[in-house]
């Protein structure tokens, strides 16, 4: 991000709590909770621990004051503190090649136009916090650094962010942390997306431009496994146009691979009659299917490689289910190979975050208390049915009272057909993933889809 575009937005967020008239702290919060809303909408997976930078002030003062006392850095008379740069000579530009950095206008007492804030004075009408060199807040770029130390310590596996934040953002990240922890390398791999942008426009997609679409607006159109297909069959570094044409595509796609699992399922079920299939040629297709998924994931997360791999196993798995109309005696079936090819779809499609197991899309998740209703009345009403279908008449004479007591009660022959019918859908119900429990005169029950999902959340 550059210094005019840095501070544009510090000069929105400012205008923001002007007319919100509430506390910074709060209005982060607010947008916090929408942010995680949304990400929920996507099915994104949520993050083991959330961090806040306004709950690590201390750690980030600690953390400034290291890279002070390795030499690192210098306060200034005005109460701001800096990263010297010429004090790690070449390793500073690791990532990018920036040049000549032309210092940013009003900044004064720099040793260097490459040295960065790790601490800046207040301003008036700017939140605050009191440290060593005065009241302020911490740089943009310490605050990263601080917290990732704290959780992971000193080396960095996998770093990832947009390709905009690799200069300065994550080159004064890694300055920073190495100059901490005094090691040469901090994070092992740098991974840079490319830039979202609409049809036709050569800028990013981003708020301040006013070229952008809600992620709310956008999931009343399309959903959430399409936006991920969408996603995917681009490469991570590369920049991604949207349009309807694009998402169309992406649609498209999903529905292929929905239709032969779907296809695949009836004939391995008997319900779709095809002639003899070739096992072997699909046997072969499937393990060099495998294989290049494999290349391809190696290869740099290659995704659009992997979905094109699955479509071409699809397609011959469709050349396969070839439905004939005439009745053909003997003929041989395979479904092993189809559920093999259903399974290894499904996995592979489910690490790269489209779950074809669940119907339920974002735009109707906020349903699941509607299910939860629907189901509650469906098995209390079921339940009154079977007690009655049980009932039987209590009148017993005195006399044959205790053989009677040691003998199973039957239910009127009359009133069987209604416990059939109960049985019968707590067991087709049983597919839909809800499962009825009968213990005694009383039924419980659970969504078992819903359960892996509030499990997956607290994961």
């Amino acid at each position: 991000m550059s210094w005019s575009s840095l501070t544009s937005m510090i000069r929105s967020y400012r205008e923001a709590l002007r007319q919100e008239n509430t506390s910074p702290l709060v209005l982060a919060r607010m947008y916090e909770e929408e942010f995680k809303k949304d990400m929920m909408a996507l099915k994104v997976v949520p993050p083991a621990v959330y961090m806040r930078v306004t709950e690590n002030i201390p750690q980030i003062v600690a953390f400034i004051e290291g890279i002070i006392s390795n030499g690192h850095a210098y306060a200034t008379r005005q109460g701001d503190v800096y990263f010297d740069t010429k004090s790690i000579g070449s390793r500073y530009g690791k990532l990018v090649n920036f040049g000549n950095a032309a210092e940013a206008p009003g900044v004064r007492d720099k040793r260097d136009p490459r040295d960065f804030a790790l601490w800046k004075a207040s301003k008036p009408q700017e939140p605050y916090w009191e440290s060593p060199w005065g009241r302020g807040r911490p740089g943009w770029h310490i605050e990263c650094s601080t917290i990732a130390s704290s959780v992971f310590g000193s080396q960095l596996d996998i770093h990832s962010g947009g390709i905009d934040l690799a200069f300065p953002h994550h080159e004064n990240e890694i300055a920073q942390c190495e100059a901490f922890h005094k090691c040469d390398q901090w994070g092992n791999y740098f991974l840079h997306s490319g830039h979202l942008h609409l049809k036709g426009s050569s800028e990013k997609m981003s708020k301040s431009l006013r070229n952008y679409i809600t992620i709310k607006d956008f999931l009343q159109s399309y959903t959430a496994n399409e936006f991920r297909l969408f996603c995917l069959l681009s490469k991570y570094r590369s920049g991604i146009d949207y349009s309807d044409a694009s998402m169309s595509e992406a649609r498209s796609t999903l529905f292929a691979i929905s239709s032969f699992i779907h296809n695949a399922q009836a004939y391995m079920q008997g319900h779709l009659l095809c002639q003899t299939i070739q096992e072997d040629l699909l046997w072969e297709r499937l393990s060099s299917t495998q294989a290049s998924v494999r290349t391809a994931l190696a290869d740099d997360f290659d995704t659009p490689k992997t979905v094109d791999a699955l479509m071409s196993l699809i397609y011959h798995g469709n050349c396969q289910l070839q439905p004939i109309t005439v009745k053909v005696d003997k003929t041989s079936r395979s479904p092993a190979v189809f559920g093999a090819m259903v399974a290894y779809i499904r996995e592979i499609m489910d690490v790269l975050g489209v779950d074809l197991l669940d119907r339920k899309e974002s735009g109707v998740a906020d349903s699941s208390g509607v299910l939860h209703n629907v189901v509650e009345q469906l098995v209390h009403f079921r339940t009154k049915v079977r007690n009655f279908a049980l009932s039987v008449d209590d009148e017993v004479p005195q006399d044959l009272q205790n053989s009677v007591q040691r003998q199973r009660k039957k239910p009127p022959v009359d009133r069987v057909p209604l416990l059939e019918t109960c049985d019968a859908l707590r067991k087709n119900l049983v597919p839909l993933g809800v499962h009825i429990k009968d213990r005694g005169i009383n039924s419980t029950w659970e969504i078992t889809q819903l359960q892996r999902e509030t499990t997956d959340k607290k994961s």
